[in-house]
Protein backbone atom coordinates (compact mmCIF):
# COMPACT_ATOMS: atom_id res chain seq x y z
CA UNK A 1 0.00 0.00 0.00
CA UNK A 2 2.81 2.32 1.02
CA UNK A 3 4.23 1.72 -2.49
CA UNK A 4 1.14 2.30 -4.41
CA UNK A 5 0.93 5.93 -2.29
CA UNK A 6 4.55 6.67 -3.28
CA UNK A 7 3.54 5.97 -7.17
CA UNK A 8 0.53 7.98 -7.14
CA UNK A 9 1.89 10.91 -4.91
CA UNK A 10 5.36 11.07 -7.12
CA UNK A 11 2.69 10.69 -10.39
CA UNK A 12 0.53 13.49 -9.38
CA UNK A 13 3.58 15.37 -8.03
CA UNK A 14 5.38 15.03 -11.01
CA UNK A 15 2.63 16.17 -13.88
CA UNK A 16 0.95 19.10 -11.33
CA UNK A 17 4.57 20.39 -10.60
CA UNK A 18 6.07 20.13 -14.33
CA UNK A 19 5.48 23.69 -15.23
CA UNK A 20 7.77 24.57 -11.82
CA UNK A 21 9.79 21.58 -12.67
CA UNK A 22 11.02 22.95 -16.37
CA UNK A 23 10.61 26.37 -15.50
CA UNK A 24 13.47 25.48 -12.57
CA UNK A 25 15.85 23.88 -14.85
CA UNK A 26 15.70 26.24 -17.73
CA UNK A 27 16.33 28.85 -15.02
CA UNK A 28 19.52 26.63 -13.70
CA UNK A 29 20.78 26.15 -17.17
CA UNK A 30 20.84 29.70 -18.05
CA UNK A 31 21.91 30.84 -14.91
CA UNK A 32 24.50 27.52 -13.83
CA UNK A 33 24.98 26.25 -16.87
CA UNK A 34 25.19 22.50 -16.41
CA UNK A 35 24.56 20.23 -14.88
CA UNK A 36 21.16 21.02 -14.09
CA UNK A 37 20.75 18.19 -11.43
CA UNK A 38 22.69 17.17 -8.53
CA UNK A 39 23.37 13.43 -7.98
CA UNK A 40 25.23 12.61 -4.71
CA UNK A 41 25.21 8.60 -3.20
CA UNK A 42 22.92 8.64 -0.05
CA UNK A 43 22.02 5.57 2.05
CA UNK A 44 19.03 3.76 1.11
CA UNK A 45 16.91 0.90 2.58
CA UNK A 46 19.21 -1.16 4.66
CA UNK A 47 22.07 1.35 4.36
CA UNK A 48 22.27 0.53 0.71
CA UNK A 49 23.83 3.53 -1.46
CA UNK A 50 21.97 5.27 -4.22
CA UNK A 51 22.30 8.48 -6.06
CA UNK A 52 19.43 11.32 -4.77
CA UNK A 53 18.30 13.70 -7.80
CA UNK A 54 18.01 17.41 -6.50
CA UNK A 55 18.22 20.32 -8.58
CA UNK A 56 21.61 21.78 -8.27
CA UNK A 57 21.74 24.80 -5.73
CA UNK A 58 25.94 25.50 -5.65
CA UNK A 59 28.27 26.22 -7.57
CA UNK A 60 30.25 22.94 -8.07
CA UNK A 61 33.18 21.81 -5.79
CA UNK A 62 35.16 19.53 -4.29
CA UNK A 63 33.13 19.50 -0.94
CA UNK A 64 30.23 18.74 -1.98
CA UNK A 65 30.23 14.66 -0.40
CA UNK A 66 31.78 15.32 3.18
CA UNK A 67 30.49 19.36 3.83
CA UNK A 68 26.95 19.99 4.65
CA UNK A 69 25.46 23.43 3.39
CA UNK A 70 25.53 25.98 5.92
CA UNK A 71 23.58 29.15 6.50
CA UNK A 72 25.76 31.89 5.23
CA UNK A 73 27.81 29.07 2.69
CA UNK A 74 29.09 30.67 -0.41
CA UNK A 75 29.12 28.07 -2.29
CA UNK A 76 25.13 28.10 -2.79
CA UNK A 77 24.63 30.39 -5.02
CA UNK A 78 22.04 33.18 -5.64
CA UNK A 79 19.18 31.18 -6.99
CA UNK A 80 19.77 28.26 -4.99
CA UNK A 81 19.21 30.16 -1.88
CA UNK A 82 15.33 30.26 -3.51
CA UNK A 83 15.38 26.81 -4.53
CA UNK A 84 16.45 25.72 -0.93
CA UNK A 85 14.14 28.27 1.21
CA UNK A 86 11.20 26.67 -0.60
CA UNK A 87 12.46 23.19 -0.51
CA UNK A 88 12.11 23.35 -4.57
CA UNK A 89 15.57 21.77 -5.10
CA UNK A 90 14.16 18.64 -4.20
CA UNK A 91 11.65 18.27 -6.83
CA UNK A 92 13.37 15.90 -8.55
CA UNK A 93 13.36 13.04 -5.98
CA UNK A 94 10.21 12.14 -7.33
CA UNK A 95 11.95 10.18 -9.72
CA UNK A 96 13.37 8.67 -7.23
CA UNK A 97 10.32 7.54 -5.13
CA UNK A 98 9.27 6.33 -8.89
CA UNK A 99 12.44 3.91 -9.11
CA UNK A 100 11.57 2.65 -5.81
CA UNK A 101 15.09 4.26 -4.09
CA UNK A 102 13.15 6.52 -1.47
CA UNK A 103 9.77 6.67 -0.26
CA UNK A 104 7.70 10.14 -0.17
CA UNK A 105 7.56 10.07 3.58
CA UNK A 106 10.33 8.61 5.81
CA UNK A 107 13.66 9.07 7.25
CA UNK A 108 15.72 11.79 5.23
CA UNK A 109 18.96 10.19 3.84
CA UNK A 110 22.24 12.25 4.67
CA UNK A 111 25.58 12.12 2.86
CA UNK A 112 27.35 8.46 3.66
CA UNK A 113 29.97 10.42 5.15
CA UNK A 114 27.36 11.99 7.48
CA UNK A 115 25.88 8.57 7.54
CA UNK A 116 29.28 7.08 9.01
CA UNK A 117 29.70 10.09 11.51
CA UNK A 118 26.45 10.05 13.31
CA UNK A 119 26.48 6.24 13.48
CA UNK A 120 29.59 6.95 15.43
CA UNK A 121 28.01 9.98 17.93
CA UNK A 122 24.53 8.16 18.43
CA UNK A 123 24.62 3.98 17.91
CA UNK A 124 20.99 4.27 17.67
CA UNK A 125 21.39 6.36 14.08
CA UNK A 126 21.44 2.99 11.94
CA UNK A 127 18.17 2.22 13.25
CA UNK A 128 16.55 4.57 10.63
CA UNK A 129 17.89 2.65 7.45
CA UNK A 130 15.41 -0.70 8.04
CA UNK A 131 12.93 1.45 6.52
CA UNK A 132 13.15 3.48 2.64
CA UNK A 133 14.27 6.88 2.90
CA UNK A 134 12.02 9.86 2.15
CA UNK A 135 11.84 13.22 0.27
CA UNK A 136 10.05 14.46 3.77
CA UNK A 137 10.08 12.97 7.08
CA UNK A 138 8.34 12.89 10.47
CA UNK A 139 11.64 15.10 11.96
CA UNK A 140 11.71 17.75 9.58
CA UNK A 141 7.37 18.46 9.78
CA UNK A 142 8.77 19.06 13.26
CA UNK A 143 11.18 21.21 12.78
CA UNK A 144 14.26 19.61 12.40
CA UNK A 145 15.91 20.00 9.26
CA UNK A 146 19.14 21.12 7.88
CA UNK A 147 22.37 21.45 9.69
CA UNK A 148 22.86 19.25 12.92
CA UNK A 149 24.81 21.40 15.05
CA UNK A 150 24.31 19.60 18.35
CA UNK A 151 24.48 15.65 18.87
CA UNK A 152 20.95 16.68 20.67
CA UNK A 153 19.34 17.52 17.41
CA UNK A 154 20.55 14.54 15.96
CA UNK A 155 19.26 12.62 18.83
CA UNK A 156 16.00 14.39 18.43
CA UNK A 157 15.72 13.71 14.63
CA UNK A 158 16.53 10.12 15.14
CA UNK A 159 13.87 9.90 18.09
CA UNK A 160 10.82 11.48 15.50
CA UNK A 161 12.31 8.90 12.32
CA UNK A 162 11.92 6.38 15.00
CA UNK A 163 8.55 7.54 15.77
CA UNK A 164 7.55 7.45 12.70
CA UNK A 165 8.77 4.10 11.53
CA UNK A 166 6.87 2.73 14.96
CA UNK A 167 4.16 4.97 13.78
CA UNK A 168 3.10 5.35 10.31
CA UNK A 169 -0.05 3.89 8.06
Amino acid sequence: MKRMFDLIMAIIGLVLLSPVFIFTAILIRIKLGTPVIFTQLRPGLNAKPFNIYKFRSMKVNEDADDKHAEKDDDRITRIGRFLRKTSLDELPQFFNVIKGDISVVGPRPHMLKHTTDFHNIYKQYMIRHFVKPGVTGWAQVNGYRGVISENKYLVKRVEFDIWYMENWS
